[in-house]
């Protein structure tokens, strides 16, 4: 990644009516001859702006300090980029841009510094909203695109300040689209460009010939923590429904269909034949795709007219959806295919910010499959510690040895217990162990 992830979430709900965001939905085709990049990029650079974010950090002195969690405070500086989506100053950038800030302020191309407020923020997306405090009115801004148009091998422009060099500007084309690098575990569906991008480039613009903002770069894949040819950005799409939704709810509202779904590969180690498409392993009671019609064993292939050819098009389709949005579900069943209509029902999670994770709960098939009979799973690891145990998809079957039957009980049994008591979590892993943990 660009620069060290943190998950500290932080909503706020804006006290005046949400502004106008700017859209621009037409075709992003650019596989022309001769395309001339300076009016897209005099477009943008001026609405990119660097993100500057002051923290305060407590460092240990000696190994005492350290080994009693003692320390002394020091201001650190992080930078970034961010866009600037509309006239009154709502800037985008990532999370990881502004996490933990005590003190942010934005530098826009002409040299002018603000102050900048933190509006919401969503780590799951690597998605933040600020807004510049000043009275000012007509600051420059980048449109969105539809980044369901955006074609592999179209030019793209990539806009940001790498390594405090402002208003920088590289071109690419998109190498690939609906990239996940989870391994088909993440909440998220990226668009890969070539468009050399480095430290200091997240939350930058990633635009089309036009000057049209396609998506927000986040990520590159790199050995040496600089580029090497690949780099990632959220889909614009994505990124205007998460800042909409912060607008308007405080938080991001996420619609999903109610599925547990194979992956291809996982799918062919079973003996099911499918090389494209989504497999449906089970569908949740209640949910929208068991009222729509959709059922174990089907092969979702295509959403809405967008094909559906692996699991992070499903993922990155339906992150730019909200709950009680009804979507045509393309299935294949028994050789035939059926368009089901489906409304799609609200995730469903909790944070224990106490051990640094995030639950939700679970479908009965996975249950089945780990001989247990309730439980909650873990969806999201908050914190570096919690990531590099890997225990996404572990079930909690208790805490402090109450049976967890679903988000609810996980819910009354955190608000009833003192935050300085130890914390027993037992978990069953993918293998059907089981195992505890007690957090102090």
């Amino acid at each position: 990644m660009l620069e060290d992830k943190q998950t500290d979430a932080t909503f706020s709900v804006l006290e005046e009516n949400p502004t106008f965001i700017p859209t621009t939905y037409e075709s992003t085709n650019a596989i022309t001859t001769g395309i001339d990049f300076t009016e897209a990029a005099e477009k943008t650079v001026n609405a990119v702006v660097h993100v500057k974010n002051k923290s305060i950090s407590s460092q240990p002195k000696n190994i005492m300090d350290y080994m009693n969690g003692r320390g002394e405070p020091r201001a650190m500086l992080g930078t970034g980029s961010g866009v600037i989506i509309s006239p009154d100053g709502y800037i985008v950038t990532n999370n990881h841009v502004i996490a933990n800030a005590s003190e942010l302020t934005v530098t826009l191309n002409n040299n002018k510094t603000y102050e900048a407020e933190l509006i919401g923020t969503d780590p799951k997306t690597d998605i933040a909203l600020l807004r510049i405090m000043d009275s000012e009115k007509d600051f420059p801004f980048v449109t969105f695109a539809d980044s369901n148009n955006v074609k592999i091998g179209e030019w793209v422009l990539a806009v940001g300040n790498p390594f405090n060099l402002t208003s920088t500007v590289t071109a690419g084309i998109v190498s690939a689209k609906a990239r996940d690098l989870a391994g088909d575990r993440d909440t998220q569906s990226f668009i890969q460009t070539d468009a050399a991008v480095n430290r200091g480039n997240s939350g930058g613009a990633l635009v089309n010939t036009k000057g049209e903002l396609v998506g927000i770069n986040t990520a590159i894949s790199s050995e040496t923590g600089s580029y090497v040819g690949y780099s990632f950005a959220v889909p614009s799409n994505n990124a205007l429904k998460v800042i909409q939704d912060i607008m308007e709810f405080g938080n991001v509202q996420r619609g999903i269909l109610g599925i547990s779904a194979l992956n291809n590969a996982a799918a062919q180690a079973s003996g099911i034949d499918i090389t494209e498409g989504v497999y449906v392993a089970d569908v949740e009671k209640g949910s929208g795709a068991e009222k729509g019609g959709i059922r174990s064993g089907d092969i979702i292939q295509n959403v809405d007219g967008i094909k559906i050819g692996k699991f992070s098009d499903l993922v990155g389709y339906l992150g730019s959806k909200r709950p009680n949005d009804i979507v045509d579900v393309q299935v294949l069943r028994n050789g035939n295919q059926k368009t089901i209509p489906v409304t799609l029902v609200k995730l469903e999670t909790l944070e224990i910010p106490d051990i640094g994770i995030e639950v939700k709960n679970v479908s009965q098939s996975i249950l089945d499959a780990r001989g247990i009979n309730y439980g909650v799973e873990i969806s999201r690891a908050m914190t570096e510690a919690t990531k590099r145990y890997k225990i996404e998809g572990e079930i909690i079957t208790l805490i402090d040895d109450i049976p967890i039957k679903n988000i609810d009980d996980a819910k009354r049994v955190m608000a009833s217990r003192r935050y300085e008591d130890a914390l027993k979590i037992t978990f069953v892993n993918k293998k059907g162990e089981t195992h505890s943990y007690i957090f102090r």
